[in-house]
């Protein structure tokens, strides 16, 4: 695990995140534009649905694939009521900001996702294409269990169709389903047409986009000090190990490859910073963003980046002895 951890810290994808989140708790003026970095989060979603569709092409669509998107949309589901608990076990969190929290650690980010994928290719170990899909399935789960909790907690409903159809229509996760199913009816022929654009270049866009998310986490911890407690970080930690556990158990159950549970661990232990921020910002406006996104992007995130990751693929190597 260690020498995982090591060689995962010299990777150019985690400098590129430790230079921008050095760079913004110093202060420095340097920034990615706005626009830079839409176009760069567009390509990198568009890439990962594309090539996943072509591998799921080459599989077939089979008994395991059904079962994975089905584990993964219950996990997504699940995984907010098991985090609600803990969150009120070790925090001081009001029930709507605990709420808030625990839907974004059902929901998954797209980028550590990318980011195991690319720890595992240089590892030598492949995943079942249809990982991706099951990355899209469990955006919107989180939410509505989030929304659940806090219409239990409050008395009210937090939930109506005009918030259900935003949800659905999230724009990652209609270009991720969509370039999905581009790449499964193109199949390799298409993957052949532009995998000059959406493979080789795609190492460089993703160590650019972590210096953004850099960036954002520093400024995120800078301007929000104080406002997570002791025991919020410590959630911050704990919880992906909880949510990498549930993966872990429901990859055996599924009989995945090493590669496709520890991109499922990784899913799990994952926390969303994009989709769900934006669908707590409408349905829990009271809910306070310095606390669940800085949790999300400045916690959670470093850590399966710098600890996580390495950390799932040894433990599925050592169980699977693949």
């Amino acid at each position: 695990m260690f020498e995982l951890a090591a060689a995962n810290l010299l990777s150019p994808i985690i400098l590129s995140f430790a230079l921008g989140l050095i760079a913004a708790l110093a202060r420095s003026d340097l920034s990615i534009p706005e626009a830079v970095a839409k176009g760069m989060s567009i390509y990198l979603l568009f890439s990962i649905g594309f090539k996943g569709g072509v591998a799921v092409a080459d599989n077939g669509i089979d008994a395991q694939l059904v079962g994975t998107l089905a584990a993964g949309f219950i996990l997504s589901g699940i995984i907010p009521f098991v985090a609600f608990g803990l969150l009120r076990v070790l925090t001081k969190l009001d029930t709507l900001n605990a709420a808030a929290v625990a839907g974004h650690y059902g929901s998954i980010s797209i980028v550590t996702f990318v980011a195991s994928s690319s720890v595992l290719e240089s590892a030598g170990l492949a995943a079942e294409g249809y990982m991706v899909a099951t990355a899209a399935i469990m955006e919107a789960p989180a939410i509505l269990s989030a929304l659940w909790l806090a219409s239990h907690a409050s008395g009210e409903s937090r939930m109506d169709a005009g918030l259900l159809r935003e949800i659905m229509l999230n724009g990652s996760i209609v270009l991720l389903v969509g370039s999905f199913f581009i790449g499964l009816l193109t199949g390799n022929d298409g993957l052949d047409l532009i995998s000059s654009f959406i493979v080789a270049p795609f190492q460089g866009v993703l160590c650019l986009f972590l210096l953004d998310m850099g960036l954002i986490a520093g400024r995120g911890l800078r301007e929000t000090k104080g406002a997570l407690g002791g025991g919020t970080i410590l959630f911050g930690v704990l919880m992906p190990l909880v949510g990498a556990s549930f993966g872990l158990g429901s990859g055996l159950l599924l009989g995945l490859s090493t590669g496709g549970i520890v991109l499922l661990m990784t899913l799990s232990a994952s926390a969303s910073y994009i989709a769900v921020p934006a669908a707590m910002r409408v349905a829990l406006p009271e809910a306070k963003p310095a606390i669940y996104l800085t949790l999300s992007l400045g916690v959670t995130f470093p850590f399966n980046l710098v600890l996580g990751i390495p950390l799932y693929l040894a433990v599925a190597t050592m169980i699977t002895g693949g």
